[in-house]
């Protein structure tokens, strides 16, 4: 038994070393599995590790299966025999010389060596002599692959050197492959090289009788959380040939989805109920650690993977399907009560009832287990079964999850359903093998409501509080909401990110007291890797700053809801390609409150066009401001007192001058146009600027203090349009003859109109919009409305949001197996 001391000392040193080694890294085989593959995790680690790391690795491609057959022959004392090995050593010399040329001649003759012990380890005339060696002879590929990866490294990358897992880690035996910490640990730092980077070999060990041994098929992933359990690293990356965890299967459900994060302790359910990407050992290691465990593509390195480890309760809502075949139920009394309790650990039973004295284990554990019972002197029946299971958090306690479960299955006749004593699984018995079609079948009706949509907010003013204050009742209001969650609130200085959701109703308190100053460097790499099924950014900012990073929103695959005018009404040339980033990408951009704030009026031009119309005149009052500013000018006070006081009430922009412009009207011109099939650029549109060339470049103080030279120009428009029983309006209007774009007239202008026309009555800051097109010529269509206002705008940003959530609802994931999306 190990004392205190030596487990005090052992936690000692396993915190001076986790300040240094950071992550370790583990390659699967198949990513190991030629020369490509071997220059594309040379890459991965060239991005991704630092010397101070430890890299894991498995024998190339199928080199094992060749040791496995090689051993099989030696048994079998085939003729094959020497033709294998010879296979075996071609295959090894064909990737050092691809890949090395330094040290070729080095490595060679250490395969050499090799290749001579393998020939001695399968002489046929000694079968005892072939067996004692079995753990010898599968450790090969491991040794090669190590040695090879980690010269490669040191010609290319950094300097390297290799470890033969043999020499520090130590289990109880090759059965249980329980670690003895303070023997490995301590064998372990006696090989470690400062300022190196470590390969280190997976799936061999020694047992307590120093003898070599194997920590099973997939025991490469098992090394790699040990060695991560022995230094305290903070993450582990399993690189393998799928981009992560999914909801079921992806070869078998293809509209599985990615698992962006799971619980630990669902994660090892998972495992052991079958998941063909975790195995049920590689988690035990980090159990009492706060490691954290990623899945991640070798062939897709940048695109975000699977984490496993302590999380909140977004993470924990998941549910996954799984299912294993080829399974016994064994009935008997002597199943009940303690024996049961005995025979699920001896048997490591996958389920199991002892009230009613059952258990299901796998077949290769028929036959022990009937001689166990034997002892007993008791019957049993064996039945062939399957079990297919729902997995999540303490998903057992979830009342409405286990009827949606039982529904599910009432057409397959389960014969048993329990829960799992971790209460994270909720296992159903099966008299019949399962199916794709049943899997699929079980899948969609457990996990169709379960794609997760991230909302970052942009923007903390009068509208995105109100956002945020009507969001607790959409969600309550539409199913497609039922998985939104804020997780990130930005301003221009700061941000609040939360992985874990941040509580809406206390969302601006909480941005307060835990906002961080950030840069964009920051926010982009964070957003490139959320772990979310979606993301949108919803933008209420004014900002053109924070528009130019809708590009890099659009390559990430990112959806944007923007109230903000910048980048709709940028140059045509950025506008297109924001356009055909975000088409290549799927990303989804709705901006429907840019111009109108609430209005439809967007959705009114897209509705024609889809219909087949085509539109030959826009025209109306597209700014609030303006619109109150000249439905209450009648002469009685001066005009600058008027803006004065729209300033004070909070009805114009901080500084006038951007209303009086003209240049908000001129972009809302210009997203309509674009909208209505249009390329026009701002150039295109003329503007009348309300403010005198000389009193536009002042400060705003300075601006406001001379105001009063306004007022006769605008005394005098007044004058002028009493006298022709008229009124003064801005207005914007666009018109196109005969579909031609060349003859496109568009402009903003302080005009003088008939007091009858549609637009010179409405109610101040009302907005109005004139449609023309070949259906709407005689009689055009109106939309009139509140053009601005928190509350209308804020509900507009949520009709987009529903919109894009019922769209994504529907959408399917791509799963990039070995590179090649199924």
């Amino acid at each position: 038994m190990n004392s205190v001391n030596d487990i005090e000392q052992l936690v000692s040193e396993k915190n001076q070393l986790a300040k240094h080694a950071v992550h370790v890294h583990k390659f699967g085989g198949s990513s190991l599995a030629n020369v490509e593959c071997i220059e594309r995790v040379v890459n991965i680690i060239k991005n991704h590790c630092k010397l101070n790391d430890f890299v894991v690795v498995s024998a190339n491609g199928k080199t094992t299966d060749a040791l496995v057959a090689i051993y099989q022959q030696a048994i079998e004392s085939s003729e094959a025999l020497n033709d294998s090995i010879t296979a075996l050593q071609t295959a090894q010399l064909s990737l050092i010389n691809s890949l090395v040329s330094k040290h070729s001649n080095q490595l060679e003759q250490l395969l050499t060596q090799d290749i001579e012990a393998l020939k001695g380890w399968v002489a046929h005339t000694d079968l005892n002599h072939v067996e004692k060696n079995e753990a010898n002879i599968l450790a090969l590929g491991e040794v090669w692959s190590a040695r090879l990866l980690s010269a490669v490294l040191n010609e290319r990358v950094c300097a390297s050197y290799y470890i033969d897992s043999r020499d520090f880690l130590v289990v109880n035996n090759d059965q249980n492959c329980v670690v003895d910490d303070i023997l490995s640990h301590q064998q372990f730092n006696t090989l470690l090289q400062a300022k190196q980077l470590a390969v280190i070999t997976g799936y061999i060990a020694k047992n307590a009788a120093g003898e070599n041994c194997t920590l099973g098929r997939n025991g490469s992933d098992y090394s790699a959380t040990i060695v991560a359990s022995l230094v305290g690293a903070l993450n582990v990356t399993l690189w393998t040939d799928v981009d992560g965890i999914y909801s079921a299967d992806p070869r078998i459900v293809p509209l599985a989805r990615k698992l962006h994060r799971l619980p630990n302790g669902v994660a090892k359910e998972l495992g052991r109920l079958g998941n063909p990407v975790l195995h049920a050992k590689t988690l035990q290691p980090l159990e009492n650690h706060s490691t954290h465990l990623h899945i991640a593509s070798s062939y897709d390195p940048y695109t975000s993977g699977t984490e496993i480890g302590r999380f909140g309760q977004i993470a924990k809502s998941e549910l996954s399907v799984t299912y294993l075949n080829d399974l016994i139920l064994a009935q008997s009394i002597s199943l009940t009560g303690s024996y049961g309790e005995l025979a699920i650990k001896q048997f490591s039973a996958i389920c199991s009832d002892i009230d009613t004295g059952f258990i299901v284990i796998t077949q290769d554990k028929q036959k022990a287990l009937s001689q166990w019972l034997a002892s007993h002197d008791t019957e049993v029946s064996f039945t062939p079964v399957s079990i297919l299971a729902v997995v999540g958090h303490e998903v057992s306690k979830h009342g409405d999850v286990k009827a949606r479960f039982k529904r599910a299955l009432k057409k397959y006749l389960p014969i048993h359903i329990v829960s799992s004593t971790n209460e994270h699984s909720l296992i159903s018995i099966l008299p019949q093998v399962c199916s794709g079609e049943m899997v699929n079948n079980i899948h969609h009706d457990m996990t169709k409501d379960a794609r997760h949509i991230g909302v970052v907010i942009a923007g903390l003013g009068n509208i995105g509080a109100r956002f945020l204050e009507m969001l607790p009742a959409q969600v309550e209001r539409i199913p497609a909401l039922e998985n939104v969650h804020v997780v990130g609130l930005i301003t221009s200085k700061k941000a609040l990110i939360q992985s874990d959701g941040i509580d809406v109703t206390q969302a601006l308190s909480l941005y307060e007291s835990d906002a961080k100053p950030y840069d964009q460097d920051d926010l982009l790499s964070w957003l490139a890797n959320h772990p979310y099924d979606e993301l949108i950014v919803v933008d209420i900012t004014p900002s053109e700053t924070f528009s130019l990073l809708y590009q890099a929103f659009f390559e990430q695959g990112i959806h944007v809801i923007g109230a903000n005018k910048w980048a709709a009404s940028s140059s045509t040339s950025q506008y297109n390609k924001l356009v055909a980033t975000a088409k290549k990408q799927h990303s989804l951009w709705l901006g429907n409150t840019t111009v109108g704030a609430g209005l439809p009026v967007n959705f009114a031009i897209a509705n024609l066009l889809e219909c087949g119309d085509s539109i030959q005149e826009i025209s109306g009052i597209f700014s609030g401001t303006l619109s109150w500013l000249f439905e209450t000018y009648d002469g009685s006070v001066p005009f600058s007192e008027l803006l004065k006081s729209a300033l004070a009430q909070g009805i114009t922009e901080p500084d006038p001058r951007e209303d009086l412009s003209g240049r908000d009207v001129q972009r809302k011109l210009l997203i309509l146009a674009r909208l209505a099939g249009f390329e026009l650029s701002l150039d295109d549109i003329d503007c009348q600027n309300l403010v005198p060339e000389h009193l536009q470049n002042l400060a705003t103080q300075d601006f406001l203090a001379q105001a009063a030279q306004l007022d006769t120009y605008f005394s005098d428009k007044l004058t002028e349009a009493n006298n022709q029983n008229a009124c003064i309006r801005y207005v914007a209007s666009l018109s196109c003859e005969n579909d031609n774009q060349a003859n496109i007239k568009a402009k903003v202008s302080l005009e003088i109109l008939p007091k009858t026309d549609a637009f010179a009555n409405l109610t101040p800051c009302d907005n109005i919009f004139k449609i023309v097109s070949q259906c709407y010529q005689d009689n055009p269509l109106m939309i009139r409305g509140a053009g601005a206002g928190r509350d209308v705008t804020a509900a507009g940003l949520h009709s987009d949001l529903a919109i894009i959530c019922k769209q994504l609802m529907h959408k399917q994931q791509q799963v990039k197996l070995k590179g090649i999306a199924l």
